[in-house]
């Protein structure tokens, strides 16, 4: 198996080199920048599969180097930051990235992050890879989701959704009406039990972005106050 590549992007010398040490001792080549303009000019030489970066930083913080970075790469990004609420917020505005660690955090917990992370974007590259012979497609209203080509389109208009994005959308339109709650959409997208439900809410209210034409009224994506969420069966 080939080894993963993690780049970990961070002012603060000492976690780069904690999180690299810990990283390395469990087979991951490392490779490390102090901001963001120094991760883009490592993305652009090397092939990084997973990018832990940090939220606050100098010359180029975390959110300007994710929003480009997803101009040409879709590998996963865990943001570092010192307080929740402020990633909420900004997984929020939908700056592509995929998780969130709050520092301080234990060596631990970030792998399990990382490895969990990589173990999906495998999954959806491999899917990606297959594309079946079969003609998938989803359509409720203008949306439409096509499994073969993993392409979601908007009234004919193409959107561009993150891997996790897709999956959890796929899930809901292929059972178009059902209520799944967040720990059932957590459980069947990522096939392991869910710990921290935040993360399907913050992808949610993603993909509400992109699919609806006004999000605070949404057509397709519906929030059942309670129980969880279901895409409408007429839109």
């Amino acid at each position: 198996m080939e080894m993963n590549h993690v780049l970990i992007v961070e002012d603060d010398k000492e976690i780069r080199e904690g999180v690299e040490i810990y990283l390395k001792s469990q087979g991951y080549q490392v490779f490390q920048a102090a901001d963001g303009v120094e991760g883009l000019k490592i993305i652009e030489k090397e092939e990084i599969h997973l990018a832990i970066v940090d939220v606050m930083m100098p010359r180029m913080d975390g959110i300007q180097m994710t929003i480009k970075l997803r101009e040409k790469y879709d590998f996963p990004v865990i943001f570092l930051s010192a307080k929740s609420e402020e990633v909420d917020k900004i997984m929020g505005l939908n700056m592509g990235a995929d998780d969130y660690v709050t520092k301080p955090f234990t060596p631990m917990e970030l792998l399990a992050r990382v490895n969990s992370q990589l173990r999906r974007y495998r999954k959806f590259a491999e899917k990606l890879n297959q594309r079946e012979a079969s003609s998938s497609v989803y359509t409720i209203g203008g949306l439409e989701i096509n499994e073969d080509t993993v392409e979601v389109t908007v009234d004919g208009e193409s959107v561009k959704m993150t891997p996790m994005e897709y999956k959890i959308l796929l899930l809901l339109m292929k059972n178009p009406g059902r209520v799944f709650s967040a720990e059932e959409i957590y459980e069947r997208v990522w096939n392991e039990r869910a710990v921290n439900t935040d993360t399907i809410m913050v992808h949610v209210r993603n993909i509400r972005e992109k699919i609806e034409i006004n999000p605070k009224e949404p057509k397709y994506l519906k929030v059942v106050w309670g129980v969880g969420y279901k895409i409408e069966k007429q839109a």
